[in-house]
């Protein structure tokens, strides 16, 4: 090697598609030009030995500086927000572009565009959610958008801002003329509000209640019709935050009929029950997210899921609100569970609670992690670039501390919302430099990255292989 390498990450044990290799990583120009070679002259080194090299987190579904359906604006910024998901070794993100009644889809996304320019310090990409069907050049701006590499659709099969059945084939019909993915929230609303007005007529309005308003079986026909949608059309699908062990079942089940669909879950499931709505007075708030957290046997089969890929990958669903008047009680401090925002933080934890669970644990290992949580986000969306460690990808990378224990405080997060949900969890392994694109933006614990300095990902034509039947 020469003195052409601009950086060398030394010594450490480096977590590739192919297996772990011990040794260097050289990176010249932002990309990776080498992986296991010894870099004996680079301009910078960074020494990593005893720790984990492992590809930069690929986080595909957070709410960032978007206004949500129940009409509440997030508490983050792209500032505070990809601060935070850096902090906690996420290099890439996914956030949605977020369709206001009435306004063109390319309105929607040129604005949301702009606040992520100003803010970003990771890269990053864009879901389109649509939730206006009728607003004026809808289809030619949809196709438009999708061609110039916003690859992937949101839809709402609940929620004030849900789309019709009709709608939602429409969409997946476009979807698959140019090229995209859609990602469905899938829960049945009829289900949901018989189940909330029964509630709310028995006076069951605590934040505890919220689990009992959105009944499992919403969650399961709505992912049983949207895999059917998806084998009708042969369009691939993302089926969002799977909390149920029958959800899993029946995407198994599609997934073994060759349906192309996918799907995530996300750690509140992994490592939460509904009893974490069971606080004082309106505290359980802060946990409320939907779907809700489920029960210990779900969790055991979200992680069977994940170990025979039925289950894709895990993403944080970044939903943050202020427990106060800004966020999640703007409808007053006793409000009914149903006039509270619902999310929770997740973009800084993600890493660390996998990192636990899978690597520090004995769960499935250092090399599932970063498929699970990188290369495999990567891939299903199309980032080429991110994911992985491999020559001539991006030079996004974390250096993990496999030792360093650290127990979670009531508010030591870098987001904007005031309150860690994980306050007391304790976790072993830590990120403690965080690299994007060959430039260091965390060492050592402190963060360097400058405020704009993301880049947008353009991403390629969608295309899916269908999973062969059994």
């Amino acid at each position: 090697m020469t003195t052409e390498i601009d950086l060398v990450i030394r010594g450490g044990e480096v977590v590739t598609p192919s297996g772990i290799v011990s040794g260097d990583v050289g990176i010249t120009a932002g990309r990776i030009v080498s992986v296991g070679t010894p870099v004996h002259d680079a301009s910078s080194v960074i020494e990593a030995k005893g720790k984990w090299i492992m590809p930069g987190g690929v986080d595909t579904h957070a709410h960032i500086e978007q206004m949500s359906g129940m009409g509440q604006w997030n508490a983050d910024t792209f500032e505070t927000a990809t601060r935070s998901a850096a902090m906690g070794g996420t290099t890439s993100v996914i956030s949605f572009a977020a369709q206001n009644a009435g306004q063109t889809l390319a309105d929607t996304v040129a604005d949301y565009a702009a606040r992520a320019r100003r803010g970003a310090m990771i890269d990053y990409a864009f879901h389109m959610t649509i939730t206006d069907t009728q607003a004026s050049d809808f289809k030619s701006d949809l196709g438009r958008l999708i061609g110039s590499g916003h690859r992937s659709i949101k839809v709402f099969t609940t929620y004030n801002i849900q789309l019709s059945d009709a709608e939602i084939l429409d969409i997946m019909a476009q979807a698959k003329r140019h090229g995209a993915m859609v990602c469905v929230h899938a829960e049945n609303d009829a289900i949901i509000a018989q189940a909330r007005s029964a509630l709310i007529a028995a006076g069951h309005t605590a934040p505890r209640d919220h689990a009992r308003s959105r009944p499992r079986m919403a969650e399961i026909e709505a992912i049983a019709r949207m895999c059917r949608f998806a084998e009708y059309l042969d369009q691939p699908v993302m089926i969002f935050h799977v909390s149920t062990a029958e959800g899993c079942d029946v995407i198994r089940a599609a997934r073994a009929r060759g349906a192309p669909v996918q799907a995530e879950t996300c750690p509140h499931y992994l490592f939460m029950t509904e009893d974490v709505l069971d606080r004082p007075g309106t505290e359980g708030a802060k946990w409320m997210c939907s779907p809700p957290q489920r029960t210990a046997a779900d969790q055991q089969a979200l992680w069977a899921a994940l170990e025979d890929e039925t289950l894709c990958l895990v993403s944080s669903d970044h939903a943050p609100y202020r427990y106060d008047k800004t966020g999640k009680m703007s409808a007053g401090p006793d409000a009914s569970f149903d006039k509270i925002a619902n999310g929770l933080p997740g973009l800084e934890t993600r890493l660390t609670l996998m990192f636990d669970a899978m690597v520090s644990r004995g769960g499935q290992g250092p090399e599932a992690f970063a498929r699970i949580t990188a290369t495999q986000p990567a891939q299903a969306y199309g980032l080429l670039k991110k994911g992985a460690i491999e020559v001539g990808k991006d030079a996004d990378l974390v250096l993990w501390d496999p030792e360093k224990t650290l127990t979670y405080g009531p508010n030591d997060l870098h987001d904007n919302v005031g309150y860690n949900p994980w306050e007391g969890h304790t976790v072993t392994g830590w990120p403690t430099d965080v690299i994007l694109r060959g430039q260091p933006l965390v060492s050592d614990g402190v963060f360097l990255g400058p405020a704009g300095q993301g880049k947008w990902i353009d991403r390629p034509e969608m295309k899916q292989p269908r999973k062969t039947p059994a």
